[in-house]
Formats: C-alpha cells, structure tokens, sequence
C-alpha cells in the first residue's frame, strides 16, 4: 500500500467516528426526558410493528410491560424455541384454582413483541401491573372484570367481563370514539386505515410518530371521560407509577414503558408516591400461582380479556407476517383452502379476486383493501354470492384454528403434568379444531384413551364428549368429538385439589360425589363412569351406596331410571374385562321390583305423566333386553297371553343356538329344548317366584315376567293410551302378540266406545316415534285400515282435538314413509291386503304394486348374492358341486341362512 492510500484510508476512518460520534450525540440529545411511553393496542400488527421500530431506534436500557409482576421469573421462557404463541400468562388463586384469570399474548401483540426484543438483545424486561394476587382478590369481591388492558377473567362460559352493577356507568370505546369523530362508523375500519395500512411495510419516517399521535388523542379522551366507565383503572395506574420510579433510579429515563394507550396520559401525568401509595392501602390480597398456557386464535376472538375483541385474529397474524403484498397473498391462501376442500379454484380466480378487492378499496378511499374489500371479493369471486363456503374462510382463516404451545419447563400443577404425560403417551395431542376420533376397545392404546377421556369427565374436564359413531350394536367401539380450549387448563387446576394424577384425582372425586350423591340415578351413573373410566378403587364404593340405596328405595320412577344404567355398565364388562357379577345382582333386584311395581304405577296419569312413564317403559324394555344377554329375536306368532300367571319350562342344554318351540295357550307355557350337557328347570309365576338354577334359567324368567307386565299394561282400560299402544307395540316386535291379537287391541281402542282423545294417544302409543312405526302400517294394512277406519268416524266436533296428536304422530316419519301411506290411503286398503295371496279359486284379488304370490324364479336369482354377502358362495350344494353363483339359477336347499351364515 503506498502512502497516499494509507492516508487516504486514515481519513475515511476518521470521517466515519465523527459521524457516529455525531449521531450518537444527536441521538442522546433527541431522547426525550422521562421514560419512552408506547401506548398500543393490544393484539394490533400495526402496533406491533411500531414497537419494534420504536425500540430499535430507541435502544432502552429497560422495557417495562403492562403485566402480572409475578411472572416477572416467566420471562425467560418466551424466548424458548418451543415456545410458540399465542399463549396466554395463568394466574389463578392457590386455594381457589376456578377464580383465574388469563392475559393472552399473540404473534402480533405489542407486548409479545417487546418482551422477545428485550431477550433477544439482552434488555431487562419487567411486567409492571398490578399484581395478580390483588386483581384476583377484587374480582372474587366484586365479580368485576379488568378494563383495558386488564386479564381475561375466567368468570364463566362465555369468559365475558364483569361489572359493578346494574347501575355501574358502561365503560366507553376509545377507538370507537375516535373512528365516529373521524366520520367513521365502524372502528375496526378506521384502525385499519390509520394504523394497520399507514405504510406497506409498516415502516415510518419516525417511529415514535405514531405514538406521539395516539397518546395526544387519549389525552383529550381523558379529559372528556375521566376513567372511561374502568374505576379500577385509577389503581393499577398508581401500581404502574410506582413501578416507573423505580426503574427510573436503577436505570435512569432510557427505559421504555409498553401498556394500552388509554393509560398513557395517566402514567405520564404528575403525581407523589404517597398519592399512589395510598390508593393502594388496604387491597384485598389472595396466594396466587401463575404458569404460562397455550392460547387460541378462536380464543381472542371473543369481545373480552385484553379489551380488544378482534374478529379476525387471523387475518391479523396474515398482516404481521406478510413481508409483502399482502392481499395477493391472503387469496392465495384462500383458494388453497377452497381447493383442499375439493372447491374449484384457479389462478384466474386469485387474480380476478385480488383485482376486485383493490377496486373496492379505491372506490371506498381506503389506502389498501382491507378485510371488508377481501372477503366481499371472496364472496362475489371465490363463493358465487354464495355465504356457506365463505363461512368456511371465516372460521378457517379469518378467525383461523392456531393453537399455541409452552416448553415442558413451564409451571404446571402435578395433575396437568400426568395429563401431558399421558396424552404424549397414548399420542393424543390436544387441538384447537374439533375433531372426531373413533376408538376401538379391543385395542390396548384405544381402551387407555377411552380410560383416560372418561376419567376427565368424571372431572369435569371438558376436552371430550361422547358422540354418536357409525352404526353398530357391539360395545368395542366408541365415538368422541374432542376440542381442546384454554379454559382447560384452569379446568385441569380445579382438579388438581382431587389428586396429583388423573387416576387418583378420578378415583377420590368418585367417591366423594358417591357420599353427596342425593337420587338412585345418580349413584348407578356414577357406578356407569367409574366402569367405564377403569376406578376399580372407587367402584366398590359405589356400588356399596347403590346396593342400599336400591334396597330402600321404592319409587317405580327412580328405579326405572337406575336400571338403563346398570344394564349399560354389564354390557360393558366383557369388552373392558371388568368384573360385573355385584352389579348383575343389583340389576336383576331392581328389575324384578320394578316388573311388581310398574303396573300400578301406570294407571291414573295426566298427559305429562304417562309421556314420562312412556320413555320409562322403553328404557326398561331395552334394558331388560340388555340383562337377558341377547338381542331382541323374532321366533313367530305370539307365545304368550295377558293372563297373570305364566309358567316356563326350560330344558338347556346349550349356551349359544336355541331351538324354540312355542304353544299358544290360556296359562303360557313355553318349552325351549337346547342340546348340550345341562339341564336348567325354571317355573315361573307374575309375582316373580320360581326355582331354578343357571344364568340361562334366571335371565329367561325375567324376560317372561316383563312379558308378562306388558301384556298387562296392554290390556287394562285404566291404563294412559299412550302407554297401552307401547306396551302392545313392544309384544308385537319382540314376537310375543301375534298379528291378530294386536290388530284385535287397536281394534278395541278404536272403537266407536272409545274417546277421540283417548284412541288418538293409543295411535300415538302404537305407531308414534320414528321408530318404524310409519313401516308398521306401510306393510300392514289390517293396521292401517283399522288407524283409516277410526280416523273418517271421528266426529267434526271432536277431530279438533286429537289433531295436534295425529300431526305429532305422523310428523315424525320419513318424507318417503308418509308419502307411501298417502298413495295406500288414496286406493283404499284391500280386501285381505298383501298379505292375502294366493293362486286358488277363492284368493282374493292381489293390491296394487303387490304380486299373486312368490316369485319363486326370481327370488332364486337374488340368493346368489345374498351367499356372496354372506360368505356362503363356495357352500355345497346338494349335488356336492361348489356353488358360486355364476351357473345360473341356484339350487335352494333346506338351510336357514342365519344374521352371520
């Protein structure tokens, strides 16, 4: 290097230091005096981004945020890689986990914001608000939640804010005040416009503009509101001075201050420390924990918490992250949504819908389109006009389904950290979105999530509720709806007082509803979750307190209610491999009491009252049915009588195939001969005396003594209507009342005799639900014709008031069943109806749409199917050929094809 180069470069670093030295002092010399207040509002990506510029120009020595000061210790974990916002501070009292409180922080939040820039550079950062121990303490006095700027309060479902009164002054809307003097009408527009689109990039000449702006304009709001409807605001502000002093003697006035711009005319205004203490004098105080949780997007959208209330916390986290063009971004995210569900959406359309919503913005004066001018060009582009898929952008992207996730290392109650465990263990992870999930129980990791889901809601966690799956009568399969909420984890907190574990937490919450427990029912349930929840501990217990409750209790009503639940909780030993045998005894006694009971019970009842008992009687006939351990059959024409003795002979000598022969006679006598190696003999009489032994004796005479019931609630005149025609409708489709026999009971209950009202509430009875009642009478029509007959004689006088009974009837079938039944009473009934068939001289005349009789050439023709379905396509046939189907008409053979081949 010669000479003049080394001089050369001598000077140019010389130039450089005067120039720094320069800014520097320029910088020191522009630094106003006091601490840097940046008033925000919270959750806005405009202010967020302010802040950051804000704070790289600034360069504070501190940054003070509107906070918690007990999560001061808390702080270090934001910069965690594994934490992921939006998360939410937990506070919540020691003694009380239900009176809590949540200050949610998000991606786009100025305080997120500030409290990462501090870390990454190294910056002490301090939560300056008051303290959690006293907000809690005054909101459990009063039940008022926090203003602006304050903590959620965790005040009930909808998590709204309290107040003081009915007389308490509504707190008043900065911005709102401020977008209607600007002649806007709605706030959220004008925040756009002035904050959130005041540059494309967010960047500004000075950074510190914009809050020079805001505060001028909250100073002037102050003056006309005073507090603004927040009285407790005058506290907290007085906490946040003293907080201000003191960093101001450790780190002199280069500290900035990040809090809601309401408060910053308070916090810049003038006061002594004794002022500020005395406001402070005598809070009530509680021991409070706090930890940090995930948050959702859905969750700040609601109108509470931090004041703000955003709708569109989706669309937010879109304009803080966009680096650029946003709105060509946002439809490109809009048509991969629609395209994932199979909507067709080209290039064309992102274009054509980004072109749209700049128009719209330019005819309405915004500087860029904002959401307003994005989602009615979605609508026009992307939806057709259409508002259903665009229900699917608002929930999707606009509010958006984020869920936020905290390090391992937070703080966490006992009971939360098992629940963690456990979910990585079975590998179900907590979501925001609602999702189904089917279960298998004959699978280990299923069973344990059933376990565990169901011991969550024997503490009222709320993650899952059972959900009605596909279709299937086994008990190895469960269906839940799963949705993970913040509220959760104070849910979790609440809980935690029962136990360290999920288990033991689940198993002494068990017990002590047991011993608070004030109704059978409520024992037998808790007997059914502690079964299904897998609390063998807990069980006997229960099941100590069901046993005597059951024994002293005589109420036909409340033991009908218990007995659902018990024969549920047996169904499900085999499959959880529980030991059910104490049960099965409470269940037959309770049973056995209610088949004595149960007739009386039924006789003098008003409307509502036989409605009542009306589901009763089918929730026992299905638990009945339950405890017999088989399904309902169809073994032919009726076997039994009304008459008040019965007696059953049963000769078992097999545990599966029954063979059932039945005879029709005055005292009902069946013979049921089973081959195997046993022989059980089982008398029977309605008073529910008999001898016997085995399983199959006992469970075979408790069907036949509720037989027996039903056929006495079907015949009594003192009996309510509705529950005759239920009692005669349960007969006929467990195969136990012929077809005569029931149409000669509706014939009884329409008869002339008979009141309109009372025969209107048989019908009900009889046919009412949608339970295949319209199907009865489609393929019966003896049935309809009797229902038709009655219903042309009823009086003009009278048919006003069974009509709301037949419309709730008859409304309750299929659009296709009621048509049908239309069509069949447009043509009359025929003579014998489908049933009548026949080809000799005297048949009657087949009804329309019905044959002569069997096709027996084309019924042959489906029979190769059915075996295909069946499994039974290679069977031999009589020949000893295979029959496959595919050689044309099959060869019928003597052989029952059974519901499994």
């Amino acid at each position: 290097m010669t000479r003049a180069e080394t001089t050369r470069a001598e000077t140019t670093r010389a130039e450089t230091t005067r120039a720094e030295t320069t800014r520097a002092e320029t910088t020191r010399a522009e630094r106003p005096a006091g601490p840097l207040l940046l008033g925000v509002r919270h959750h806005g990506p405009g202010s967020a981004r302010a802040v950051r510029a804000a704070l790289d120009a600034a360069r504070p020595q501190a940054v003070l945020v509107e906070g918690p000061p007990e999560a001061d210790a808390l702080l270090p974990l934001a910069a965690d890689e594994r934490m992921r916002p939006p998360v939410a501070l937990l506070a919540h009292a020691v003694d009380d986990p239900g009176l809590a409180a949540f200050w949610p922080l998000a991606a786009f939040s100025p305080e997120w914001i500030a409290i990462r820039w501090a870390l990454e550079h190294g910056v002490p950062v301090r939560f300056i608000d008051l303290p959690a121990a006293n907000s809690l303490a005054m909101t459990q006095g009063n039940g008022e939640g926090h203003g602006d700027g304050g903590a959620e309060e965790d005040q009930g479902a909808d998590g709204e804010e309290g107040a003081e009164g009915p007389a308490a002054r509504a707190p008043i809307d900065p911005i709102g005040v401020l977008a209607r003097t600007a002649g806007y009408d709605d706030p959220e527009r004008w925040w756009e416009d002035v904050v959130e689109h005041r540059t494309r990039d967010g960047e500004a000449v000075d950074p510190r503009a914009p809050f020079a702006a805001l505060a001028e304009a909250m100073t002037a709001l102050r003056e006309v509101y005073g507090d603004g409807g927040h009285p407790r605001d005058a506290v907290r502000e007085a906490h946040m001075r003293i907080q201000l002093r003191k960093a101001g003697k450790e780190f002199g006035d280069h500290i900035a201050v990040v809090c809601g711009a309401w408060h910053v005319p308070a916090l810049g205004a003038r006061t002594t420390l004794t002022a500020d203490r005395a406001l402070l004098k005598g809070l009530p105080k509680v021991k409070a924990e706090l930890t940090w949780v995930p948050w959702s997007h859905r969750r700040l959208a609601r109108h509470s918490g931090y004041g703000a209330g955003i709708d569109s916390p989706g669309w937010y986290g879109h304009l803080f992250d966009a680096p650029d063009r946003p709105i060509e971004r946002w439809m490109t995210k809009v048509a991969g949504l629609m395209r994932d569900e199979d909507r067709f959406v080209s290039s064309a359309h992102v274009i054509e819908a980004v072109r749209l919503a700049e128009t719209l913005a330019a005819m309405r004066g915004r500087p860029l389109a904002g959401l307003g001018e994005t989602t009615d060009a979605i609508r026009a582009v992307m939806c057709e006009g259409s508002d259903v898929p665009l229900a699917l952008v608002q929930d999707r992207l606009i509010v958006g389904e984020a869920l936020g996730e905290v390090p391992d290392t937070a703080p966490a109650v006992p009971l939360q950290r098992d629940l963690t465990r456990q979910q990585r263990t079975l590998r179900l992870r907590p979501e925001a979105q609602e999702r189904e999930l089917e279960l298998d129980l004959r699978k280990d990791n299923d069973a344990a999530r059933s376990r565990l889901l169901h011991r969550l809601r024997v503490l009222a966690v709320g993650w899952g509720e059972p959900a009605a799956g596909r279709a299937s009568t086994g008990t190895f399969r469960e269906s839940w709806r799963l949705r993970w909420e913040p509220e959760l984890y104070v849910q979790v907190a609440e809980a935690g007082t029962w136990g360290t574990t999920v288990l033991s937490a689940a198993t002494a919450k068990a017990g002590a509803q047991t011993a608070s427990a004030t109704s059978l029912a409520e024992v037998t349930a808790l007997a059914e979750q502690c079964l299904l929840a897998g609390l063998p501990d807990a069980l006997p217990v229960v099941m100590r307190a069901l046993a005597d409750r059951a024994a002293l209790d005589s109420d036909v009503g409340r033991l009908a209610d218990a007995l659902p639940a018990l024969a549920r909780t047996l169904r499900y030993g085999d499959v959880r491999s529980t030991d059910t045998a104490a049960l099965a005894g409470v269940a037959a006694g309770l049973a056995e009491r209610i088949c004595v009971g149960l007739p009386p019970a039924c006789t003098g009842l008003d409307a509502d009252g036989a409605a009542e008992l009306r589901g009763r009687v089918d929730a026992v006939h299905t638990a009945i049915g339950l405890l017999t351990g088989a399904a309902p059959a169809n073994p032919g024409p009726a076997t039994d009588t009304s008459t008040d003795t019965s007696t059953d002979a049963d000769t078992d000598t097999s545990t599966n195939a029954d063979a059932d022969t039945s005879t029709n006679a005055n005292a009902n006598t069946n013979a049921n001969a089973d081959t195997n190696t046993n022989t059980n003999a089982d008398t029977d009489t309605d008073a529910g005396t008999g001898t016997g032994t085995g399983t199959n004796a006992d469970t075979d005479g408790l069907r036949g003594r509720w037989t027996a019931v039903l056929h006495k609630l079907a015949a009594r005149d003192t009996v309510a209507g509705v529950i005759r025609g239920r009692a005669t409708r349960l007969l006929l489709d467990e195969g136990r009342l012929a077809e005569d026999d029931a149409a000669r009971l509706m014939g009884l209950a329409l008869s002339p005799g008979t009141p309109p009202a009372d025969a209107a509430e048989w019908i009900e009875g009889f046919v009412g639900g949608a339970a295949g009642g319209g199907m009865l009478l489609v393929h019966d029509e003896r049935l309809l014709g009797l229902v038709d007959a009655w219903l042309t004689g009823v009086p003009a006088d009278r048919f006003a008031d069974v009509l709301p009974l037949l419309r709730r009837t008859f409304s309750a079938y299929e659009a296709g069943v009621r048509r049908t039944l239309g069509e069949l009473v447009r043509r009359g009934p025929s003579a014998g109806g489908p049933a009548a068939t026949g080809t000799g001289a005297g048949a009657a005349a087949p009804a329309p749409g019905f044959g002569p009789g069997l096709d027996e050439v084309r019924a042959d023709a489906v029979e190769p199917v059915l075996r295909l379905l069946l499994g039974l396509h290679n069977d031999p046939g009589p020949d000893g050929d295979a029959r496959s189907g595919q050689a044309g008409r099959a060869v019928n053979v003597e052989e029952p094809l059974g519901a499994t081949g």
